[in-house]
């Protein structure tokens, strides 16, 4: 089992990759979109790496710096070792090549993150909509997405549960 410190020396050896990130609870590092692909496959094919199993994929919206972050959780069965990686990429116009040819279950996880951030995944072969309806407008986990008030005559207003109490109260005590 290879430490993430190092993966990551073995990735910088080979590509200009952003330094190891302390953990939190995991260590990271920052790759740039236009070798994402090139990273990816030797994570996948380094008989010393041999990440087979693409655990997660997501991303987080950086308002402040104008960012959106795909996150990517790489997992070794042969090595039990794991890796994150991130790609930062504009909020303006989040694209980045679809590592779907490489880890196939990256196919419903680069959906997700493009029905929700608004994300565009090149290469991608089915990159629709997974969870919202076709004709809905917006990105809904963008930290600047206003909700509409509903959609096609459904209210997704929620009434305060702490009024709910409250009328259930006076309910039960006759008033």
């Amino acid at each position: 089992m290879l430490s993430s410190e190092e993966i990551h020396a073995r990735l910088s050896a080979r590509w200009a990759l952003g330094p190891l990130q302390p953990p939190r609870k995991d260590a990271f590092c920052v790759v740039g979109a236009d070798c994402l692909i090139e990273v990816a496959n030797f994570l996948k094919t380094d008989p010393a790496l041999s990440f087979d199993f693409l655990q997660d994929l997501t991303a987080t919206d950086h308002l402040a710096e104008q960012l959106i972050r795909i996150v990517y959780h790489f997992y070794s069965y042969r090595h039990h070792h794991i890796f994150i990686l991130k790609v930062e990429l504009p909020r303006a116009t989040p694209t980045v090549e679809s590592i779907s040819k490489i880890w196939n279950a990256a196919t419903w996880l680069e959906r997700e993150v493009f029905d929700l951030f608004g994300v565009g995944f090149t290469g991608h072969p089915d990159l629709r909509r997974i969870m919202l309806p076709d004709d809905w407008i917006g990105h809904p986990l963008r930290k600047d997405y206003v909700e509409a008030g509903g959609y096609q005559g459904i209210s997704n207003v929620r009434d305060n549960p702490l009024d709910l109490f409250l009328a259930a109260d006076k309910a039960r005590d006759g008033a």
